[in-house]
């Protein structure tokens, strides 16, 4: 398997936290370690490699990438099957949520979508192998180590994976201006939140098959957001009205 680098303090952190394979972690050779003391008492306690190294050791690995005094290379994180999305979330005894993304080709929005995904419990992350950012130290980094915990499936066609999850009864829901308001959709169930590329927004074949299209309200004068922060705001409200539905089947429950 190939090898990636992690920059940064909080993806190498999560890093270690997942248990996921270190090959070696490199530290800015420095008085005391500073900031990154908590990082080499954790990489003592896991007997982890590593190597006191100086800053343009450090420079060089990370490429151009904030580093933050630390580096760590690891195995490439391993991409997994849609239908290992859906059995996670089946073995949690939960409707499949799963987002979808459409040519988003920035590994910094990448990396912010997979940070929202993990804290708004999507099962998985599915893109396409062609023209988008795939799991890169920057996606890494940008994700602040949610990629470590995010499962993402790779896959050669989405519209047929689209029609996969919807044999599985999974609802696909298109992210597109001009679709109904979030806030008036039923976002419960089993749901696949597509979401398109920066500059093009959802291919035709994927919003073709896609069950419905829904839309953020915009009340200014910009008609748009950056990809990554409407897909958060759509992931968070399907976790609202999720967390609404089991609200009120406590409430139905309770003397």
């Amino acid at each position: 398997m190939e090898e990636n680098i992690l920059c940064g303090r909080n993806a190498v952190l999560e890093l270690i936290k997942s248990g996921n394979p270190v090959h070696k972690i490199l530290l800015k050779n420095e008085k005391n370690q500073g900031r990154n003391q908590d990082i080499l008492h954790l990489i003592k306690e896991r007997g982890l490699p590593y190597q006191f190294v100086d800053q343009a050791v450090l420079e060089k690995y990370s490429a151009g990438e904030k580093h933050q005094g630390v580096v760590a290379f690891t195995a490439c994180k391993e991409y997994v099957e849609p239908e290992e999305i859906l059995e996670i979330a089946y073995s949690k005894k939960e409707d499949p949520f799963i987002l979808v993304l459409d040519e988003i080709e920035d590994p910094h929005n990448l990396g912010a979508l997979l940070r929202t995904a993990d804290a708004a419990g999507v099962h998985g992350v599915i893109i396409p192998k062609r023209r988008s950012a795939g799991l890169t130290a920057a996606v890494g980094r940008t994700s602040a180590g949610a990629v470590e915990y995010v499962p993402v499936a790779r896959v050669s066609n989405l519209v047929q994976t689209l029609k996969y999850l919807q044999e599985k009864g999974c609802w696909v829901s298109g992210a597109e201006a001009g679709g109904r308001d979030i806030y008036q959709a039923d976002l419960t169930g089993p749901r696949v939140i597509v979401i398109g590329g920066e500059d093009k927004g959802l291919g035709r074949l994927v919003r073709e098959n896609c069950d419905e299209i829904i839309s953020l309200p915009m009340l200014g004068k910009i008609s748009s957001l950056n990809a990554s922060v409407a897909g958060s705001i759509i992931m968070y409200e399907v976790r609202r009205q999720r967390n609404q539905g089991l609200s009120d089947i406590s409430r139905q429950s309770s003397p």
